[in-house]
């Protein structure tokens, strides 16, 4: 290297000039916050993943956009809930979960370019040929057609061909990575059986159960300590009394309205009649009623020849004149009809069972036959059918006038609120309630989730009222039957209550606070008492605690004042029977058991259910392979700062998985 720089090359020297120049600039721009660019993403931006330190150079780092992480947000949330959907609140949960995601994928691209692992367009095809996506996108091993492709890739997933495609590539990428990560795991044949062992012993015990609710009652503090107990926590009581609220209001009804309730015309009803036509079609349909006799799937053949033969005898006796409905009350295995007298009401073609559904279309009116389903025996009567049709304007009469009758009614109700409210701004509430006599009332002080008792729903008026300041105009609230005009005409603020005033509070604080070392407390005296005497028993009685019995069960099983065994208490399932446990904390009690009886999986179970148990453990190993391998990488771009979140903290730090 010195020969090299002694060389007399300006070539050479120039080159090596500008290599320097070139890392001495690197350096500054790495280490300099903000002068990589950071914080200066687009605002579409919600982070920025650079494979490779002189990435951020570059500014050649792969972008997760903010549309696709809100995007992919709104398609979870509408799967998971609908109703959530324009929760901004919750919104923004699914929004930080999705961005991790994202951001952690684009981690795991990364690093599979670096190992060389890719995913081409043949492999796309392959697996939307063989994957699930097969028999919808190929059915019958026929193309649906680019039209009908992209039609349903932007309905299921709102996206365009190429971007699904590129989600698709991403998967088997990462799968990839995960194969190659995860190659090394494996299980042992004995570690299997062990598993399958431990998770399969099946316990019985008594159980002594020590309740909060006795306990609280024997935390009886005098007034001096529960005092100090409230001095000492000022600070827990400084807003003890909650903000409180003067409302003063005038409201109306319905029948209060100018004009009283408005009615739709006869132009309006036909009007709506036509434009929601669709709506009045009626399908094929059939009511029927029936007797079922029930028959367990698997049942052997004897236990299905006396299911028909009782079936057939009622049969009999129906076409002998005997009540079907009696006999569907006594005799039916459908505890949904059965009570009604076997009715089922009205079916839709296509709704019901294959065999049910072509005897009820298929029966003459009045018919009573036998129909054999997975059920069992149906003892079917067709009782009415009707063929798919358009009902008349007279059927949906009824229906018509009460909804838009709702509907000007709510339309009448706003508008004379809102011209009450603009005048009771001009005039004043009172003025404005005399001129309409109305009456206005000003409630008592009231808190933020306080009710108002003259109002059927006085819900909106106070959180409106919560939402405005003393002085402020009049507004207008719905109160579930009509609209109040009000304006907040007191405040007092959240304040420090007196003790004495305040003393059934404390009282619960109190004990609260000292309820879980109590229950630690008592529960330890428990066990030691019942291993001291190995009589759980009577150290139950001795303590206060109240002895149960559980059955039979497995590390799922639940059970009273306890819990899911497995999660609350696994050591159990190593005790030997006979032997009493150390004391357990099952959230709200305390519990001490003495085990019963223990039943463990044959060798022959074990066997069985070998091959499942060994890809499950396999499955769950390279699982935290690839968790600690996850949780390298991310610390690693973490460390060496190559993510880059939008300068509005939209994005959130990646967790590592385990944290």
């Amino acid at each position: 290297m010195i020969r090299f720089l002694q060389t007399d090359s300006r070539i050479t020297k120039a080159i090596f000039i500008v290599i320097i120049g070139f890392l001495a600039v690197a350096m500054v721009v790495y280490l300099i916050p903000g002068l990589t660019g950071q914080g200066a993403a687009s605002a579409d931006t919600y982070a920025v993943v650079y494979p490779h330190w002189y990435s951020r150079f570059f500014s050649s780092g792969e972008t997760v956009s903010q549309q696709r992480v809100e995007q992919m947000a709104r398609q979870q949330l509408q799967q998971r809930g609908p109703q959530y959907a324009d929760n901004p609140m919750i919104l923004g949960l699914f929004e930080q979960q999705v961005g991790q995601q994202l951001v952690q994928e684009q981690i795991l691209l990364a690093e599979a370019s670096k190992l060389g692992i890719h995913a081409t367009d043949e492999d796309v095809r392959q697996f939307l040929h063989n994957g699930s996506a097969g028999e919808v996108i190929f059915p019958n091993g026929q193309f649906i057609g680019d039209k009908q492709y992209a039609a349903l890739i932007a309905n299921r997933f709102n996206i365009s061909v190429s971007e699904f495609e590129d989600e698709v590539k991403h998967d088997i990428t990462v799968r990839r990575l995960r194969a190659l990560v995860t190659a090394g795991a494996t299980v042992s044949d004995k570690d299997v059986r062990e598993s399958y062992r431990k998770g399969n012993i099946k316990i019985k015990f008594d159980y002594a159960v020590i309740s909060p609710d006795d306990l609280n009652k024997q935390i009886n503090p005098s007034d001096s300590e529960l005092e100090a107990f409230f001095k000492k926590n000022s600070a827990r009581y400084a807003t003890g009394v909650p903000e409180q609220r003067k409302i003063t209001y005038f409201a109306f009804t319905p029948d209060q309205l100018p004009g009283g309730i408005p009615q739709p015309s006869q132009q309006e009803i036909q009007q709506y009649f036509n434009a929601h036509r669709s709506e009045y079609q009626v399908p094929d349909q059939a009511r029927a009623r029936h007797i079922l006799i029930k028959v367990a799937p698997g049942a052997d053949a004897k236990a299905d020849a006396a299911a028909k033969a009782k079936a057939e005898a009622l049969l009999k006796q129906i076409q002998g004149g005997a009540n079907f409905a009696d006999l569907a009350k006594k005799n039916s295995d459908d505890p949904g009809s059965k009570d009604s007298g076997g009715e089922l009401g009205f079916a839709q073609k296509g709704r019901m069972v294959p065999e049910f559904d072509n005897a009820i279309f298929t029966q003459k009116i009045g018919d009573t036959k036998i129909v054999k389903t997975q059920f069992g025996y149906h003892i079917v009567q067709v009782e009415e059918r009707q063929t798919a049709h358009t009902q008349t304007l007279a059927e949906v009469l009824p229906a018509i006038q009460g909804t838009l009758t709702r509907q000007k009614l709510a339309e009448t109700e706003e508008n004379y609120a809102r011209a009450l409210t603009s005048e009771a701004i001009k005039n004043g509430l009172d003025k404005t309630a005399a001129a309409h006599h109305l009456q206005v009332v000003t409630t008592p002080p009231v808190a933020s989730q306080g009710v108002i008792a003259a109002l059927p729903d006085g819900s909106q008026l106070v959180s409106k009222a919560f939402q405005s300041k003393q002085g402020d105009p009049p507004q207008f609230a719905q109160t579930g039957e009509g609209y109040a005009i009000f304006q907040v005409t007191g405040v007092a603020a959240a304040h420090a209550p007196n003790f004495a005033d305040f003393k059934s509070h404390v009282l619960d604080d109190y004990r609260q606070e000292q309820l879980p070392v109590l229950l630690s407390q008592k529960t330890k005296e428990l066990s030691d008492k019942a291993r001291s005497m190995n009589d759980l028993s009577k150290a139950a009685k001795e303590v206060g605690a109240t002895l149960k019995t559980s059955d039979l069960v497995g590390q799922a099983g639940q059970v009273p004042d306890f819990g899911q065994v497995g999660q609350v208490a696994p050591q159990l399932f190593d005790l030997s029977v006979g032997n009493i446990s150390g004391p357990i904390n099952a959230g709200r009690t305390g519990v001490v058991v003495k085990l019963l009886d223990k039943q463990e999986p044959s060798a022959d179970e074990i066997a069985k259910n070998f091959d499942q148990t060994k890809d499950q453990l396999l499955e769950q190993r390279r699982s935290d392979a690839f968790s600690v391998f996850m949780s390298n990488v991310v610390n690693n771009y973490k460390k060496n700062k190559l993510i880059q979140f939008n300068a509005k903290g939209r994005g959130p730090q990646p967790q590592v998985p385990g944290e």
